[in-house]
């Protein structure tokens, strides 16, 4: 069976990769969930989700009196779910997940070609470099790669965006979906952080792979936040192995059926469908790819921070195998043309 797919191409820079990575549908930024890649330009293809309809609220002071370690106790799980806290372990994990994802990719490939390294901010050494985003301690950093035997194009991306300055058309945005009245206002700073990796195979039986995760954090004031997660990943064959279909979703599906115990509107069903929706082409009545999950407006607790790490270290499990049965398996030159 012949899948349709997008023919799509690699950002020649990283700092274009600032609009699409400063997420989130919350009026501030779209989610990173579907790109398009042009020559030199990354734009989206997007929907708008209302994204700040179950916000955390938390105290990010700390009570440094406090003598329990008990996970269980108030104060541990206040902590625990501050968002502040979160986001910052978050975006520690996702710097250590993508040169994690980097090498494992690298070796996987077996050719001989590498990512290249392109950054910005506080993780460039470039001296003409943005001011302003080291400043705030923002930044970003973009491995491509091409030319593999496995993977002929490719992107792993990090971006980090902090001091973010709400405007007041920005903040009315967030707060006219909010549910419970949550105050957010001119003024009011946000962060963000996120990685995304797009792969393109050389080989037309193995399918294109996508995934992103990424946390919007805003801050009303010293001691009051909200923050959510987003993410997902999804796979677009060229021609369909149903076994690698099957495979690439009972994973995800055991790992939601087995996390968010307390959040019922994320089970697998509601992140699958999410996911058929949102890449359904209409003009074409059809669906890009076979999908995978999606989600948005997930509150950021201890819960959903367990749960977003283990999407994103799932992904290198639910793809490389697919690789592995096909990679060795010839194809015709209309084959390729095909994909191409």
């Amino acid at each position: 069976m012949i899948l349709s797919h997008p023919n799509m191409g690699l950002p020649r820079t990283t700092k274009t990769l600032v609009a699409i990575m400063m997420l989130c549908s919350s009026g501030v930024f779209s989610p990173v969930s579907s790109w398009t890649f042009g020559p030199s330009v990354v734009s989206l293809a997007s929907k708008s989700r209302s994204c700040a309809t179950a916000p955390v609220v938390a105290s990010t002071r700390s009570d440094e009196g406090g003598e329990s370690n008990s996970s269980s106790s108030p104060l541990a799980t206040a902590q625990q779910d501050d968002p502040v806290i979160i986001f910052q372990e978050f975006t520690e994990f996702l710097q250590k997940k993508q040169t994690e994802i980097i090498s494992t990719l690298e070796a996987m490939d077996g050719s001989g070609a590498e990512f290249t390294r392109d950054t910005w901010g506080k993780f460039s050494t470039e001296e003409d470099d943005d001011k302003s985003a080291t400043r705030n301690n923002s930044g970003g950093i973009t491995r491509v790669i091409q030319g593999g035997d496995i993977i002929e194009k490719g992107a792993c991306s990090f971006t980090l965006i902090q001091q973010g300055v709400l405007t007041a058309e920005r903040a009315a945005a967030i707060r006219g979906r909010q549910k419970d009245g949550f105050p957010v206002n001119a003024g009011d700073t946000y962060s963000a952080a996120a990685l995304s990796i797009v792969l393109h195979s050389r080989s037309p039986l193995v399918p294109t792979f996508r995934s992103d995760v990424r946390i919007f954090l805003v801050q009303h004031s010293a001691d009051t936040s909200m923050a959510w997660f987003g993410g997902g990943a999804d796979l677009t064959p060229y021609y369909l192995v149903e076994d690698d279909i099957r495979e690439f979703h009972a994973m995800y599906k055991g790992l939601c059926d087995n996390s968010l115990s307390s959040l019922d509107e994320f089970s697998y069903q509601t992140m699958k469908k999410a996911c058929d929706d949102y890449f359904y082409l209409p003009a074409r009545s059809e669906h890009r790819g076979t999908g995978g999950i999606f989600f948005d407006d997930m509150e950021a607790t201890a819960e959903s921070l367990e749960f977003v790490e283990g999407v994103s270290n799932t992904w290198m499990p639910s793809w490389l195998p697919i690789i592995e049965r096909h990679r060795e398996e010839e194809y015709s030159e209309q084959q390729r043309q095909w994909q191409l």
